[in-house]
């Protein structure tokens, strides 16, 4: 008879083949985002087993109401965040404007004129206070100083002046009086615009722009017809030195070399090397001037190979009463020594500099409430934000852009105005067509408001108006380039702020900054993720319409878990767009393998968690055989490069 009722009791009403009975786990065993760490660290408590008959209907009922969230708890099995200890440093800072105005110098009343009218500037900066003077004697010129303290036009506006007061008029046909070399497309055709504006009352001088991307055919009938100041990215230049017979440089008495720590550092050395080959062979002198914001090595030794004779003019030097050598000779062997000793960058006085540290699970919401803190809910910021890779660009423009602009809660009646503010978002790298990156360019600079997400590409000289913050998602390779990045903004006296994003065990990049007397406060993520409880879109809704309560740390960590949750749905959405996430993931890992040897005890690939990385580009697990992917499923058009 026992046996007999056992068997009933396991066969189905059906009559069907009894089934071993499972053994019931908690969700967490079967959570979708849960990583490998992570359900190996909770497996203890998933062993629990609760038996249905201790829990009540209305527990069951609770159950029911609680929304299923697919994704890792965020804030479990993170690295703890360690306390910043530097020590305070005084900040090198450059006094930008002076009270000395154009008309104190001696130049053409037109040429003061165009100054004051069409650039609507009045008095000058400290950088072309001291420039411009010089160049005007027609000494050859060694210029660092500060991103965003005026360069282009102190030596720009030495050039026109020297060039309209030539004895024999200049003409069209002459070709080449100066060369300017820039080293990006956007820093050309901005230095193209502000020349252009200096020329409006001499009409006679053709200035002209040559640049990778263009169409080579319209360069040459360009130069064909003449230009008499050409600028020009070197790589291009050169190209059109092999291959254009027309260009020419025996009346070249300008060369000009615009943050020429730039262009060496993108590998261009040996293109300068042929560039000034071809004008010693045509023209033996002319006036030289070399500009920067930080003073390199290879910065030092193309001055010894390009200037003659130069005078070495630095702005911070001058603000911390450092005194000058007095011989060509002190000049050099100090200027050498300075690139070998910890080099002190200088600031804008107007610029306040913040360091958030982020676990590598929580940055991408991170970033996500800090984007909507500064454009949605505070006042219509204008911000850029800086990547390591071009994939990542096109990765997060995509995510943001659809996360998180606009939304069902716009839509809602009694909505303020504020809140419904939509989130416009751009992209700018090396990889994108030329027409559209000049497009994009020209967008960003004509906005009020608006988030541009970009490689280094836009880290050199850019003049972009009213950018207020400046944020950089991965970290430099080194203090010059943070200099160079923060230097987008606060430029020319406007105020400005910047924040740096770390992991816990980049903490040591801080020391490192304030080394080279570069101070940053510490902003903590805690606050920037309560900006998500102003976001209905991320609220968790709960059994019986409960209030929220204020800025409830849990509350908190919810609606971050509901936005996460956003971004691994779109993600996984396909597959095409999995594979999308695992490619910009992998250039990421690229780019933190290419950090300096010096800087390798602070970004070492194995201090990162592959799983929590995976999590900030919206992925559930850490991926396997990250090289072995395909690039059919990436949604660009160009082929993918680990490139910046």
């Amino acid at each position: 008879k026992q046996s007999g009722a056992l068997k009933r009791k396991l066969q189905s009403p059906h009559g069907n083949p009894p089934v071993k009975r499972k053994r019931k786990l908690s969700i967490n065993t079967f959570r979708k985002g849960a990583t490998e760490a992570d359900r190996r660290e909770e497996g203890s408590s998933s062993q629990k087993i609760v038996p249905k008959k201790q829990l009540t209907d209305k527990q069951n009922e609770s159950q029911k109401n609680k929304p299923f969230i697919k994704t890792s708890s965020l804030f479990k099995n993170n690295p703890d965040i360690p306390e910043i200890h530097r020590k305070e440093v005084q900040q090198v800072q450059e006094n930008v404007f002076t009270t000395d105005s154009f008309s104190q110098l001696d130049l053409h009343p037109h040429l003061i004129s165009t100054i004051n009218t069409v650039l609507n500037i009045c008095s000058m900066t400290s950088v072309q206070k001291e420039t411009i003077p010089v160049l005007l004697q027609g000494r050859d010129a060694l210029v660092r100083s500060q991103t965003g303290s005026g360069k282009t036009l102190a030596y720009g506006i030495p050039l026109v002046q020297s060039l309209q007061g030539m004895e024999s008029k200049i003409q069209r046909s002459d070709g080449p009086y100066a060369l300017v070399l820039v080293p990006t497309r956007e820093l050309a055709l901005q230095s193209f615009d502000t020349i252009q504006k200096l020329l409006k009352p001499f009409t006679w001088i053709v200035p002209g722009v040559l640049m990778g991307g263009e169409k080579r055919k319209s360069e040459k009938a360009r130069l064909r017809k003449g230009i008499n100041i050409l600028i020009s990215t070197p790589g291009r230049l050169v190209d059109h030195i092999r291959s254009t017979q027309c260009i020419h440089f025996h009346r070249t008495q300008w060369l000009i070399i615009d943050e020429a720590d730039r262009i060496l550092d993108l590998g261009f050395e040996k293109d300068v090397a042929v560039i000034l080959n071809a004008l010693n062979a045509e023209r033996e002198t002319r006036q030289n001037v070399l500009l920067s914001a930080t003073l390199t090595e290879g910065v030092t030794r193309l001055a010894d190979i390009s200037l003659n004779d130069p005078v070495s003019i630095s702005i911070a030097d001058e603000i911390q009463n450092v005194p000058k050598p007095a011989s060509q000779t002190d000049r050099k062997a100090s200027s050498s020594s300075n690139c070998m000793d910890q080099e002190n960058f200088a600031v804008p006085e107007t610029l306040q500099q913040y360091v958030m540290m982020v676990p590598s699970k929580l940055r991408l919401v991170t970033l996500a409430a800090f984007i909507l803190q500064k454009c949605k809910f505070e006042k219509r910021h204008k911000m850029i934000i800086f990547f390591s890779s071009c994939e990542q660009v096109e990765f997060y423009h995509e995510l943001l852009a659809k996360v998180l602009s606009g939304g069902p809660e716009s839509e809602q009646p009694g909505r303020s105005p504020l809140s419904s503010v939509s989130l416009h978002f751009l992209r700018l790298h090396g990889d994108m067509e030329q027409e559209e990156r000049t497009e994009v360019f020209q967008e960003f600079l004509k906005s009020k408001t608006g988030i541009l997400l970009c490689t280094d590409v836009a880290a050199r000289g850019l003049d972009l108006p009213q950018v207020t913050w400046i944020v950089q998602y991965n970290a430099p390779a080194s203090p010059a380039e943070y200099i160079h990045r923060i230097g987008r903004t606060a430029r020319i006296g406007c105020r400005g702020s910047s924040l740096l994003v770390l992991a816990p065990s980049e903490a040591e990049y801080v020391s490192l900054l304030a080394s080279h007397k570069i101070n940053v406060s510490e902003l903590k993520m805690e606050k920037v993720l309560a900006t998500l409880m102003k976001d209905d879109r991320f609220k968790v809704h709960r059994p019986g319409n409960k209030k929220s309560c204020g800025k409830n740390p849990q509350e908190v960590r919810e609606r971050a878990t509901v936005l996460q949750t956003k971004f691994e749905n779109l993600v996984h959405s396909s597959e095409g767009t999995v594979q999308w996430a695992k490619k910009a993931l992998q250039s990421f890992l690229c780019a933190y393998t290419t950090y300096p040897k010096d800087l390798k005890h602070i970004f070492h690939i194995k201090s990162l968690h592959l799983g929590h990385v995976a999590k900030s580009f919206g992925l559930r697990d850490a991926p396997q055989n990250l090289t072995a992917l395909p690039t059919a499923g990436s949604k660009r058009k160009t082929k993918p490069k680990p490139k910046r």
